[in-house]
């Protein structure tokens, strides 16, 4: 459960294993360690690493070191024997590492040979190896194996090492040329063989014969699936295999598909295992039960059978291929087939490596080889041979690998090489999908079997197999029906629907705007007619869409079909015809309109006689909506539309084929009739408000100016106009209307933003959502939990309604149901113990939360927590005392008090047990009796408070409580204490506070007078009269304890726990079960699962190192964690048992833990290990309230999970049951690639995996070997996918499975989680990644979420389950916060509403959960193609609804996970995901969604994948067309003409518009699902107070500042590519970043855009005129001013100690260095400005020619201030004529000149003519003066004129920088290179100083850093986090 710990690093080479090893010592047989334990008590670390060619001798190397301290001689000649082999192995020292390993070992034989000589006990070394032997055989394997067989492990272990030590036996007896060895060596030797291959490591079955006693394989079901795959009746086995195996039943049908197909061993190892599982868990589901339930079921076969082959029957049926499934009559020779099948198929899968991305080419292979299984079993003759048929690809081992996936893999990866490492553009090369698609037409069979080399598909390796050198001209397949091709043009193409639903809409507005129409008259004739000119549009945009299809996808011709180019042209043709034809009929209409062409109008006017045909235009409408209206039908019945798409029919096809061309993906995937009107009505609402929004609001306002605007005539420009004539300024309206336009199609979002949190809010409160968010809700409702509990995470046999009701109530757990409030006690209190190992409560704590494990059956209550209890009985008490009325009353106000009630009775009835049990002498027990009596029976009566006098009570109490003290403490000293009490307690009963004197009572006192002894003292001659301490038994502990509380409380514990996260944590839990969510069914019963996490190189666990380690500030990460969580630092020191902190470092125990403890609040591999392991630990939980009997559950879960050693062995145990029940049902694997090359390098993460494994025995570690193999003289690399597990603190490899070649191909991580998917086993995958945890609680429900994969969610089943996510990282700072919060409103609410209504959830990222039958058939969990899938997550969310799956989303269970806290990982994080988001919108899943989707479906699948970047990139443009339109206005002059016509006409609409602002704030609207998820789960003051408390932060300045990054990389990617997978980092970020990083990381992104922003509002300052006044102008240009700052200074805000003086100087001295740097070969980006600034710009090199001329005509924008402002300047002296223009390039010119001037005097005249230089430089400086001078006499130069030449002159720099970046190949070869640089370099500078100036004016207050670390560290403050301390002094602070 918990992990082991990190191992100390391992010396570079092996000799460090001299030092003592870790492994057990000599024979010592050492216990394995339970699982449940809390402790990582485990450091292990393997010292015998080997270099990867020597595998073979590591076990050998094992042994020695295990025997070194029992016979060193022996471990010595180990060794001695390992030196030989490895030297044998590899002779002349190739292999990597080899000498290094070969010079360490023998340097240890050297120093070991003569000590252990003198230890040796024989003579001669023969008879040393000889006697040990012996002795190990008898005394250990002997042993073992006639104990019991349960220790399987240990025993498999013997056997290794008896191997190992004969076969070093053997080499010793050779070379010393002594006897033969004994004959009963040889023969003890032999056995030690045979029962080796019997005890082979195992994963969870022990398949061979030695593992049928283990309790996994007494399962009914299991024996059943292992029976049915041992009938091999009837099968032909080849010559090869072994006689005698075939007769002893060994084999099975797996081995036979192995000896005919050629499969690897281990391959068929794995998946032998993996489909007896598989059959097992159905199997054991059936209703009703299959008879006998030993035997395989045909149902089970058949549910496994139609999942597994689900996608090949589509494939075939496709294709129009008869499936190769052909099953005889038989039952049981059916069931024989169906097996061989399903074996088949899943062992080409298993062995397909990458070719798994093609799940139809497996298709494809499968197809082959199942016909030709099916020739084999009905004997069929070869034609030619008239041999019985052979497969084509059979026989010896590999066989498979190599003749049928490596070619294939072959040309996946020659292609992949093709990309350049994504730098070629997509259409250069065949991803994926593009091979994957070849198998999508019948042509692919033109490949035949065996596969021919000439086929197409092989085209790019044939040369290879010729043996030709491959020229890069080798042929391609080509793409496929998709290129990608960079083009903004794709968001168009994609989704074309909805940007012509989107125009025709706005020209629908506009007609009805300017004719000026209102809303009742749209159906005037007139009205309608001008508004039927958008069919028109509509054909134009038809033609644009038709002609991009074409243009786009041209770079795949290699592959068109001759219909799908007739279609493309066609299309052309028709759309084309449309376009020309609907114009001239409507142009023929308005007939004051007259035709050019006479003819055709005399044909049309004869049309118009026959008055009964309606007018031509109506009819070419009509005709032309005809395929629309057909669409419309088919929308409205999506049944009918799925039927057709999935239809064969030839005239179905064609229709199908005109619309959309027929592939394989994308058909039937319409939702039900109700979703359908769900989503429909969303959306309808949606438009309905952005269009009356857009017409009243942007469009009629607009239209009165715009008519104002056209009549103004005689405009005076003020530039050289090249129009001047030009009528109706047709500019001004342009620069008018374009930011208007750019809002109306991005405003969208905005309304999506603003519905889909209400209607998120709605969804979610119906879903119950934070009904208990606070303690006091939770106390309130704690009493119906139990119930709750039972109904939600217990089993039963009736199914639950499914339905809404209001209210839910459920039934209280009644007392005398003791097994179900047993069971709710185990769960509740694993769930707190939970909470106490990871610290988030302390003992005390713990103790006020725990419910009794077994409710004493006396107590005829509910015992409720204390916490729920405390100070009940003091208030009751006190009440009791003052209270003067009747007993009822009192009675009835303790009752008012359900949790008083419950602690007044429990304290009596506790107090009766105590005495009970205390007191034993037969007088004192009837005075007892008597008292009770009286006490009752006055209670029954109600008169208690008459006979009884309450003010004593308080006195009894007290007494009470010491003795319950002194009974917790079992002090034996302190009997006549107790003797006392009791005396003292009797008396204040009896004197003080009964009323009446009982005669009983006063007889039995006289009694014990009599006899001379006192009431509970020890009579000298009896027994004794109080029996203490009584006996003490675990219940009793318990029991005491918990009185001692109830009793002793007084303060109230409303705050228990104390911990925040415990509080979010147990209130989500119990919130949780009054959720909807599936029945819980049984362990035995349920859906298995498994989980994966894909893991490289990120920290495991922190090292000591780490710890201590401190930054620049001087802090550590443990002095920082335990400022950032003080409690749970104080709850870890009371659980270590430290009071200070120096204590912990006195023992290693105590430091593991620290770095534990310090690893789990880290984003590390450990903490996500323990995580899952929690759904192990779950599982034997419930499997335990399910499987064990009464007495087992009321004696409790403890019992259980602390086994004796008997326990332990015995396989029919209840310990052995639970453990093999959480075997079968969940398996979790880490796939750490690249585990092996840590290993062998002494990577301390190896060592740290290696604990992790040992600490969670069911922790599996898949990882990539790369082995260097030789053949012959030649050595090369192969590859293996292994899956190891620990054993005996050692790694323990499980299946090796060769790979064609290196798995990482494309994308790292899919992957990584492609080559490990085939270990993972269950119905269920979950995905993992390494930033996640996983709580004990939430871990319980998890299978009740496998159950919804059965429940009906729509027309599909699920085949995804989305869950929700907590953000765990919130608290580190206030970006932090900001980031976990906008992250947790996506996966929360986000998710939400894509799930339902909408229906277009895809997978982002993961805690999802995956039908995993249905992923591995259809190409797996993610896809792999290197660029385009750079988010590979999302794309399996897009073919899995592509291919008909379902995506759900849950909000019942959570899963938490760690995110970005600095700004520069988070702008990192946005930056990967804004990249993958621009390959999406390239991608063909994106085209086919947006085509395949209907209407609704498609708006809802834009907006929330591609569309947001889209329209975060148009609000920017939105500021740059409105700042533009504004220069263009200014600088031109006609601002002016505008301003004075308005003036004079008096048009204040006109002077309105010309002074609006048109820019809308995204950064707020990512605000609104966030205050309505914390609205909603935690209230909606808080979320109120949280929305200021962010504004405070600066939120806005954040949320502006990520609009930048998104912008940026979603652009650049589409144009130019280069995206790849950037590593965020996953540290605890405190630390100061330079002024220098910030720079390189966001001056492209944000800094230069900003700049340009900045340069446009001065200008707009300066020559602008709509603005009258500079309020009037900061109010209209403020939100830009806002996005300039936030661009420009946000990095520096957000940054640590970003004002703190010491800091800047030392910032601009690392900056200066960094900027005058040189570059060069090898010195990186961050070393000097010249590396940094060719890799920044290093896309242009890669990009393709379209892009290229986007750069280009981008930068035409920036020449626009020279040419306005020039005529500006008093120079010009109002000149307007284009030669001023040009005198200003001669400016320029003159400039350039003399820089090249001075740089080439630099270089020519430096040395040698240094005076030559310096006179030169003089001269120039006078030439310079005297024309300034000249300039400022004669020409009326002004100083403004300075200042406004540099605001015209800077952009145009700029602009020229930018074309010649562009065209770098060009300017090289003009040799002009050094000066772009030099230019460049000038730039940075300018920008730099700008930026950096403020910011240190800044830092010179000192109030100004005080305001910063306030504003950025809130959180941690109001937590009590004193970040002046550790920004300041931490060192101080040790």
């Amino acid at each position: 459960m918990e992990e082991g710990s990190v191992g100390k690093t391992i010396g570079k080479s092996t000799s460090s294993s001299s030092h003592g090893t870790e492994g057990p010592q000599g024979l010592s047989r050492r216990p394995s360690r339970s699982a449940a334990t809390t402790t990582f008590s485990l450091e292990v670390f393997d010292n015998e690493v080997v270099p990867s060619s020597l595998q073979q001798i590591a076990p050998i190397l094992r042994v020695a070191a295990e025997i070194q301290n029992d016979r060193p001689r022996v471990a010595y000649l180990c060794r001695f024997y390992a030196f030989e082999k490895a030297h044998r192995l590899d002779q002349s020292s190739n292999g990597r590492g080899v000498r290094q390993f070969k010079t360490a070992l023998l340097q240890r034989l050297d120093r070991d040979d003569a000590p252990s000589v003198a230890a040796r006990v024989k003579k001669t070394d023969a008879r040393e190896i000889e006697s040990f032997y012996k002795q190990y055989y008898e005394n250990y394997v002997k042993a073992l194996d006639q104990g019991e067989k349960a220790d399987r492990a240990q025993l498999g272990k013997a056997y290794q090492v008896a191997g190992v030590l004969f076969e070093v036996l053997c080499a010793v007896n050779k070379s010393e040329k002594a006897e033969e060895v004994p004959a009963d060596i040889i023969a003890s030797a032999r056995e030690v063989e045979a029962n080796q291959v019997l005890y082979a490591p195992y994963n969870i079955l022990p398949l061979d014969s030695a593992g049928e006693s283990q309790c996994i394989m007494q399962f009914e079901e299991i024996k059943a699936a292992v029976s049915a795959l041992r009938n091999t009746r009837g099968l032909n086995w080849p010559p090869s295999v072994d006689q005698q195996q075939q007769k002893s039943g060994e084999l099975d049908l797996l081995d036979w598909l192995k000896a005919m197909f050629g499969f690897q061993k281990d391959n068929v190892r794995n998946q032998r295992e993996h489909l007896i599982l598989q059959l097992a868990q159905p199997h054991a589901r059936l209703v009703p039960k299959p008879e006998p339930s030993n035997k395989l079921d045909d149902r089970a076969i058949d549910v496994v059978m139609n999942k597994l082959f689900k996608n090949y029957k589509t494939w075939c049926k496709f294709l129009e291929r008869k499936h190769s499934l052909r099953l005889p009559q038989g039952s049981e020779e059916g069931k024989q087939r169906k097996l061989l099948y399903m074996g088949l198929y899943l062992l080409i899968w298993g062995e397909a490596a990458n070719v798994r991305f093609l799940p139809e080419c497996l298709c494809y292979i499968f197809h082959n080889m199942a016909y030709e299984l099916h020739g084999l079993l009905a004997g069929n003759v070869s034609i030619v041979t008239g041999e019985n048929i052979k497969p084509s690809y059979g026989g010896d081992d590999e066989a498979f690998l190599r003749k049928v996936i490596t070619p294939i893999y072959r040309v996946i990866d020659k292609e992949t090489k093709r990309s350049k490492n994504g730098k070629a553009p997509h259409s250069a090369w065949c991803n994926y999908d593009d091979l994957n698609e070849y198998f999508w037409s019948a042509d692919c069979f033109a490949l035949g079997w065996p596969m021919r080399d000439d086929g197409d598909f092989f085209r790019s390796t044939r040369d290879m197999a010729q043996g030709k050198q491959s020229s890069n001209k080798a042929g391609s397949l080509g793409k496929s029906y998709f290129v990608e091709t960079r083009s903004f043009w794709h968001t168009f193409r994609s989704f074309d629907r909805l940007w012509t639903f989107l125009l025709l809409a706005l020209q629908i507005m506009v007609i009805l705007a300017w004719n000026d129409v209102p809303i009742s008259n749209i159906f005037d004739k007139e009205v309608l007619y001008k508004l039927s000119s958008i069919f028109i549009t509509a054909a134009f945009l038809r033609v644009l869409q038709s002609l991009l299809d074409m243009i786009l996808n041209f770079p795949g011709y290699h592959r068109w079909k001759f219909t799908d180019v007739f279609r493309g042209i066609l299309k052309i043709i028709v759309s084309l015809a449309w376009s020309i034809a609907l114009p001239l009929c409507y142009i023929h209409q308005n007939d004051n309109i007259s035709l050019p062409f006479g003819k055709v109008e005399d044909i049309l006017s004869s049309l118009n006689q026959f008055e009964r045909i309606p007018s031509l235009y109506l009819m070419a409408v009509a005709l032309y909506l005809l395929p629309n209206l057909l669409s419309a039908a088919l929308f409205i019945f999506p049944m009918l539309r799925r039927w057709i798409e999935n239809s064969d029919w030839l005239i179905v096809r064609f229709l199908l084929w005109w619309s959309q061309p027929r592939i394989y993906v994308g058909r039937g995937m319409h939702e039900s009739q109700f979703s359908l009107l769900k989503y429909t009505f969303f959306w309808v609402l949606l438009l309905c408000s952005k269009f009356a929004f857009s017409y009243f609001v942007q469009i009629k306002p607009l239209i009165a100016p715009t008519k104002d605007i056209m009549k103004i005539r005689r405009v005076q420009y003020a530039w050289h106009e090249f129009f001047p004539d030009a009528k109706n300024n047709y500019g001004a309206i342009a620069a008018l209307w374009l930011p208007v336009i750019l809002v109306y199609f991005m405003d969208a979002q905005i309304w999506y933003a603003i519905f889909s949190t209400l209607c998120g809010g709605i969804i979610g409160a119906f879903d119950r959502l934070g009904e208990i968010r606070t303690l006091g809700m939770l106390r309130s409702r704690f009493q119906s939990i139990p119930g709750a509990f039972s109904a939600c995470l217990l089993p039963s046999e009736k199914a639950k309604r499914k339905g809404f009701s209001l209210s839910k109530g459920f039934s209280e757990v009644t007392p005398n149901r003791r097994t179900e409030a047993a069971k709710f006690a185990q769960l509740w209190n694993e769930v707190v113990c939970s909470f106490r190992e990871e610290d988030f409560i302390s003992d005390r704590e713990m103790d006020l939360m725990l419910v009794p494990y077994s409710s004493d059956p006396s107590l005829n209550l509910i015992q409720w927590p204390p916490f729920l209890l405390a100070s009940k009985v003091p208030i009751a008490l006190d009440m009791a005392v003052q209270f003067r009325s009747k007993d009822t009353d009192l009675w009835k106000r303790i009752c008012a008090d359900e949790y008083m009630k419950c602690a007044v009775i429990e304290c009596y009835e506790s107090f009766k047990l105590v005495l009970n049990a205390l007191v034993v002498g037969h007088t004192e027990k009837r005075i007892i009796g008597t008292i009770i009596k009286e006490v009752e029976s006055h209670i029954s009566k109600n008169t208690f408070l008459t006979n009884f006098r309450m003010g004593y009570l308080p006195t009894l109490r007290n007494q009470f409580v010491k003795l319950v003290e002194i009974l917790k403490e079992g002090d034996e000293s302190k009997h006549n204490t107790v003797v006392l009490l009791l005396q003292d307690m009797l008396e204040v009963v009896t004197r003080d506070m009964m009323i009446n004197e009982i005669r009983e009572l006063v007889e039995l006192g006289h009694g014990s007078k009599d006899s001379g002894t006192q009431l509970f003292e020890k009579a000298t001659d009896s027994r004794p009269s109080i029996k203490f301490p009584p006996p003490v038994t675990a219940q009793w502990e318990e029991q005491i304890k918990r009185l001692y509380l109830l009793l002793t409380v007084n303060e109230s514990a409303m705050d228990v726990p104390k911990n925040l996260e415990a509080r979010r944590r147990i209130t989500f839990f119990t919130n949780s079960l009054f959720m909807d969510m599936p029945r819980a069914p049984q362990v035995r019963k349920m859906l298995s699962f498994s989980v994966m996490t894909p893991y490289y190189s990120e920290e495991t666990v922190y090292s000591k190192s780490d710890l201590d380690m401190e930054n620049e500030d001087g802090i550590s990460i443990k002095y920082y964690l335990r400022k950032i969580f003080p409690d749970e630092w104080e709850n870890f020191m009371e659980r270590i048992n430290c009071k200070e902190d120096v204590d912990i470092f006195e023992n290693d125990e105590n430091i593991l833990q620290l770095r534990h403890w310090v690893s789990l609040r880290g984003q590390t591999l450990c903490r996500t290990v323990r995580g899952m392991m929690y759904y192990r630990r779950a599982l034997k939980l419930q499997a335990f309230l399910d499987m064990a009997t009464e007495k087992e559950i009321l004696e409790g879960y403890k019992a259980v999970t602390i086994p004796s050693e008997e326990d332990k062995k015995n396989q029919k145990s209840l310990y052995a049951r639970l453990e093999a029940v959480a075997d079968l049902k969940f398996t979790y694997v880490a796939t750490c690639q690249n585990y092996g090359n840590q290993k062998r390098s002494g990577d301390r993460r190896a060592t740290d995996i290696l604990n992790l494994m040992v600490n969670n025995p069911g922790l599996r570690v898949a990882y990539i070997d790369e082995v260097e193999e030789r053949e012959g003289a030649k050595s090369h690399k192969a590859y293996y996918s292994v899956l190891i597990k620990a054993a005996d603190n050692l790694d323990q490899e499980i299946y090796r499975i060769k790979l064609p070649g290196s798995a990482k191909i494309g994308e790292g991580k899919p992957e990584n989680q492609n080559h490990a998917i085939i270990f993972t086993r269950g119905e269920a995958l979950q995905t993992i990644d390494m930033n996640q945890d996983n709580y004990l609680e939430e871990a319980f429900k998890m299978r009740n979420l496998l159950e919804e994969f059965n429940e009906d969610h729509g027309v599909r089943q699920p085949t995804i389950l989305g869950v929700r996510e907590h953000i765990f990282t919130g608290s580190v700072s206030s970006l932090a916060w900001f980031m976990s919060n906008q992250e947790t409103s996506f996966v929360t609410i986000g998710q939400r509403v894509l799930a339902r209504p909408l229906k277009v959830r895809f997978h982002y990222g993961h805690p999802d959960v995956f039908d995993r039958i249905f992923h591995i058939t259809r190409g797996g969990i993610s896809k792999a193609s290197k660029g385009i899938n750079l988010s590979e997550d999302i794309f399996a969310g897009f073919n899995s609804t592509l291919r008909r799956g379902n995506i759900t989303h849950h909000e019942y269970i959570q899963v938490g996970k760690g995110r970005d806290v600095g700004l520069n990982q988070i702008s990192l994080f946005e930056a990967k995901v804004a990249c993958g988001n621009g390959e999406q919108t390239l991608s063909r899943d994106i085209y086919r969604l947006g085509h395949r989707f209907d209407f609704f479906r498609m708006l809802s699948c834009y907006y929330t994948t591609t569309g947001f970047y889209v329209s975060s990139m148009l609000v920017v443009l939105t500021v740059y067309a409105y700042l533009y339109g504004r220069l263009y206005l200014s600088l031109s002059g006609l601002e002016k003409a505008i301003m004075k016509s308005a003036r004079i006409r008096g048009d204040t609409a006109l002077k309105a518009v010309m002074a609006s602002q048109s820019v809308v704030q995204l950064g707020l609207l990512m605000a609104l699902p966030m205050v309505m998820e914390i609205g909603l789960e935690r209230g909606f003051r808080t979320a109120m107070g949280d929305l200021i408390i962010m504004q405070l932060q600066l939120a806005a300045v954040f949320f502006t500042f990520s609009l930048g990054t998104k912008l940026h990389y979603f652009g650049r990617t589409i144009l130019h590519g280069g995206a790849k997978y950037r590593a965020t980092g996953r540290g605890f970020v405190v630390r100061h970043e330079k002024f220098a990083e910030n720079y390189r990381m966001y001056s492209r992104s944000h800094f230069t855009k900003a700049m340009e922003l900045f340069i446009l509002l001065v200008v707009y300052q300066a020559y602008g005129s709509a603005a009258t006044s500079s309020t009037a102008y900061f109010f209209l240009t403020v939100s830009m001013w806002f996005l300039v700052v936030s661009w420009l200074f946000a990095p520096f805000l957000f940054n640590p100690s970003g004002f703190e003086w010491q800091k800047i100087v030392e910032d601009w001295e690392d900056w200066s260095t960094w900027i005058s740097n040189r570059g060069g070969i090898g010195v990186p980006a961050n070393k000097s400005w010249e590396s940094w600034w060719e890799e920044e710009h290093e896309h242009l090199q890669f990009t393709g020619p379209v892009g290229r001329v986007m750069e280009l005509v981008l930068s035409l924008r920036f020449f626009v201030y020279q040419y306005g402002i020039v005529y500006q300047l008093r120079v010009s002296q109002n000149d307007k004529s284009i030669m001023i223009y040009g005198l200003s390039w001669l400016v320029i010119l003159a400039v350039i000149v003399i820089l090249k001037i001075v740089s080439m005097g630099r270089k020519k005249f430096s040395a040698d003519f240094q005076l030559m230089f310096r006179l030169l430089k003089l001269f120039l400086f006078i030439g310079f003066v005297v024309t300034l001078v000249i300039l400022f006499q004669f020409l009326g130069l002004t100083v403004g004129d300075i200042f406004a030449s540099l605001l015209a002159f800077m952009p145009t720099g700029w602009a020229i920088l930018q074309i010649a970046q562009a065209c770098r190949s060009i300017v090289k070869a003009l040799g002009m290179w050094g000066s772009v640089k030099a230019l460049g370099r000038g730039y940075e500078y300018i920008m730099g100083v700008m930026i950096f100036t403020p910011v240190a004016i800044l830092a010179w207050f000192p109030m100004v850093y005080d305001f910063q670390t306030r504003l950025l560290f809130n959180q941690a403050f109001s937590r009590g986090l004193q970040i002046q301390r550790i920004l300041a002094g931490g060192k101080k602070n040790k």
